[in-house]
């Protein structure tokens, strides 16, 4: 079916996602007219939509038939392909983190710090991760009353503990949440490292890898510290590491160090904070789970649907198959879409209300199968701990201005989140 070009340039258009009706709107049209479409958007080129939640788990399940390593794993422009091409000298990737990785690399790069983001090592970490949960709630009571919940509150709690994890110091947080911001905020002028939104796309690939050069020299540092000194942190995990007894390659170590330190932080802000701008917006689910602390794993996962902070991964048909009644040709770009799964009809009731209690709730925002997220059971933690101890102290919470997404078509969530609010 042809899909209206309205429709195709929404669900790659960085403003419809800071919007939310807008790409929704096309979302729920796709689902419903066109669920797996072969779509054109301008200045793109072609690949399919994954927009049902059925397919875009079949797709997840199937490792060997959708590759993540042989095209771009992100949406990119013609223009902005050409960019990275020239960069790297031919490989579409500028840094090759796990996300860039298919096995056997996926699964032995993976299993390397894979005990540190596994449930028996994060009980070691509960007690401090509370202990830094009070600490920020502490700061939201001594604002009085008002503040910017995502800005003071849900961007640094999950920053200091990943930071934490990693060996990072305290003193260069600032550096760090800058430049995630920077790297995932590539087309907001607010938090883009140009300034601006007006910019070609070669001049963004530019400012991208220029981040990327920041990252990696303050990692390259701290590998060698961590070399010579050794600590009991993810740090001293990457820096020692090896592969079939030869050491992470340079590339691949700064990416490790560069994934961590981003996503393992910024999404689960991003939750948070978009959590309490639904509350604050619904009177009613806040009372609900006032009532019933029991409900706040259930309000984490509501929250990771409703946000949905990963916006999309591509994947490449690795042969020709067939999905959804639709031929896929070896080759072929797909992109997964996973705001559309998590509002998906047919797997949620009433997908498009906020709802504290909702079972069962089988939300893909980290994914799923062999490449679902690293640190989901880190961010369900932090997010379980800081509304346990939240949520008996706070008496009341309304917005107090109008919340703003960022401006992304990859990472996107609230950037800022005013509210007005008593505590016990």
């Amino acid at each position: 079916m042809q899909v209206p070009q309205d429709i195709a340039n929404a669900i790659v258009d960085p403003r419809a996602y800071a919007d939310g009706k807008r790409v929704d709107d096309a979302f729920t049209w796709l689902r419903r007219e066109a669920p797996l479409a072969k779509v054109q958007p301008d200045r793109y080129h072609p690949f399919w939509a994954v927009t049902r939640h059925a397919d875009i788990l079949a797709v997840e399940r199937q490792n060997e038939l959708f590759h993540n390593g042989d095209d771009f794993v992100t949406l990119a422009t013609v223009e902005a392909k050409e960019k990275v091409l020239q960069i790297t000298g031919g490989s579409p990737h500028m840094v090759r983190t796990l996300v860039h990785m298919d096995n056997p690399d996926h699964h032995n790069y993976r299993h390397l710090t894979q005990g540190w983001f596994m449930p028996p090592n994060l009980r070691q970490l509960e007690a401090r991760i509370r202990e830094l949960a009070r600490g920020f709630i502490d700061r939201m009571a001594a604002y009085g009353g008002r503040c910017d919940f995502a800005r003071d509150v849900a961007f640094l709690y999950p920053l200091r503990v990943v930071m934490e994890v990693i060996g990072v110091p305290e003193l260069d947080e600032p550096r760090m949440l800058r430049l995630t911001q920077e790297l995932f905020g590539n087309a907001d002028p607010e938090l883009s490292r140009t300034g601006s939104a007006e910019i070609d796309d070669k001049a963004r690939i530019a400012a991208i890898q220029a981040t990327f050069v920041d990252f990696m020299i303050y990692f390259n540092a701290m590998t060698e510290d961590r070399r010579k000194h050794p600590r009991n942190d993810l740090a001293s995990v990457i820096a020692n590491g090896a592969i079939k007894g030869q050491p992470l390659g340079h590339l691949e170590a700064m990416s490790y160090y560069i994934i961590a330190a981003t996503a393992g932080h910024d999404t689960t802000s991003a939750t948070t904070s978009g959590a309490l701008w639904a509350l604050a917006e619904r009177p009613d689910q806040f009372a609900k789970l006032k009532a019933d602390p029991s409900l706040i794993p259930a309000l984490v996962e509501e929250a990771i649907r409703w946000v949905t902070p990963v916006k999309h991964f591509m994947r490449a048909a690795t042969q020709d198959t067939e999905l959804a009644g639709e031929k896929i040709a070896s080759g072929d770009w797909l992109m997964l879409a996973y705001p559309s799964g998590n509002r998906d009809e047919a797997a949620f009731e009433n997908p498009f209300a906020f709802d504290v209690g909702r079972a069962p709730n089988r939300q893909l925002a980290f994914g799923y199968g062999a490449h679902v997220c690293l640190g989901q059971h880190l961010a369900r933690m932090e997010m379980r701990i800081l509304w346990e101890e939240l949520l008996p102290r706070l008496h009341s919470v309304e917005l107090d201005g109008e919340p703003k997404n960022s401006v992304s078509n990859f990472v996107c969530g609230p950037k800022t989140v005013p509210i007005r609010f008593r505590m016990h």
